[in-house]
């Protein structure tokens, strides 16, 4: 469903108080995080709802989660039939612990209102379209509005930036480009972080280190499988993998263990860090 924004008017504290910063809209967040980190000497400002303290992220956790469930009862059938049926409402959502009486949403919901079943707007305010392998039977499509987007850019911004990236660095991206959704996340939010970024894709290895080496970028996103393949072709061209420019990766779009991201950080000489994310949600 669309993640629409609001303010967090359930917090604890006065809207004329100290953290009134946390009342702004997720769209003014998106605009605002790129200069933010410009004007900051180091690019370390955070946004204040980064800042938060338990009770204020519950606040707004709350907050949000009363208008999602709302939007979904009236705008997807499915939802509003499924509520119904356990004799839950959305009015009835009053603390985080009465998420409890809502039902689960399970893959076999997901097929069965496939492909657009889910959708919580017109489908002519979807400005794309993304989808799982499907692999296990009919893929999990996820439509985004130009809102959707917005955010999305804004949280990889910020995941990318918790990693350790500044403004002016430069991103080799090896994710896949297409209906896979980590190309593409990865790649707007670079850019709204102020990256360079080389938009490469997945495949061709061989090229892959020729251009690492010819760019020089400072980070690279790419499945910890792929990192593997590629630490294997810079071995295979004579060349330390550890020597090259990189200096952080992130993973992300498979699991990986710790015996893994330990080989990467050795061979790579990068520091291995996990981005994760689920295209039901």
């Amino acid at each position: 469903m669309e993640n629409k924004p609001h303010s967090a008017s359930a917090s604890s504290h006065s809207a004329s108080g100290p953290n009134t910063e946390l009342h702004r809209t997720a769209s003014e967040a998106a605009q605002s995080i790129a200069p933010t980190l410009h004007r900051s000497p180091h690019g370390l400002l955070l946004e204040p709802i980064e800042k938060a303290s338990l009770d204020e992220l519950r606040a707004l956790q709350l907050q949000r989660l009363k208008t999602s469930l709302k939007a979904a009862y009236e705008s997807v059938p499915h939802y509003r039939h499924r509520f119904d049926e356990v004799g839950a409402h959305p009015d009835q959502l009053q603390h985080l612990e009465d998420l409890a009486k809502f039902p689960f949403t399970t893959k076999a919901d997901l097929r069965d209102t496939y492909p657009f079943g889910m959708f919580a707007v017109p489908r002519d305010k979807v400005v794309r379209i993304h989808a799982s392998s499907g692999t296990t039977g009919k893929p999990t499509v996820v439509g985004y509005t130009k809102n959707d987007i917005d955010i999305w850019a804004q949280l990889v911004a910020r995941s990318i930036r918790a990693s350790g990236a500044r403004p002016g660095d430069m991103v080799h991206i090896s994710y896949g480009y297409g209906l896979f959704t980590g190309g593409l996340g990865a790649h707007y939010g670079a850019e709204k972080l102020g990256l360079t970024v080389v938009p490469f894709g997945g495949g061709q290895t061989e090229r892959q280190v020729q251009l690492i080496q010819d760019f020089k970028p400072d980070i690279i996103m790419v499945t910890p499988s792929y990192m593997l393949a590629i630490a294997d072709e810079f071995e295979r061209q004579g060349m330390l993998a550890r020597e090259s420019s990189l200096r952080i990766g992130i993973f992300g779009a498979e699991p990986w263990t710790n015996e893994m991201r330990r080989e990467i950080e050795q061979r790579m000489g990068i520091d291995a860090v996990d981005i994760y994310g689920l295209s039901e949600v």
